[in-house]
């Protein structure tokens, strides 16, 4: 433990910082995974006219209302 109350803030703010940099990372590798899951779909391999359309789409229904549908 600090031993002054300024260096107890000065631990405080290094620890929040790295724990804000442990986010972005996990943040990152979330990206990561999300578009690895998208690669390994076949949907990266669809023209991008076709695929722009589908976004387009996907976005206006909702991502709750598309997996409705595509489970039903």
């Amino acid at each position: 433990m600090a031993r002054t109350l300024e260096q107890e803030r000065a631990a405080l703010a290094e620890d929040e910082r790295k724990l804000e940099e442990r986010r972005q990372r996990l943040a990152e590798k979330e990206r990561e995974a999300a578009i690895l899951a998208v690669d390994k779909s076949g949907l990266l391999k669809v023209e991008s006219k076709r695929l722009s359309c589908l976004m387009t789409r996907i976005r206006s229904l909702g991502i709750d209302e598309v997996e409705k549908r595509l489970t039903a």
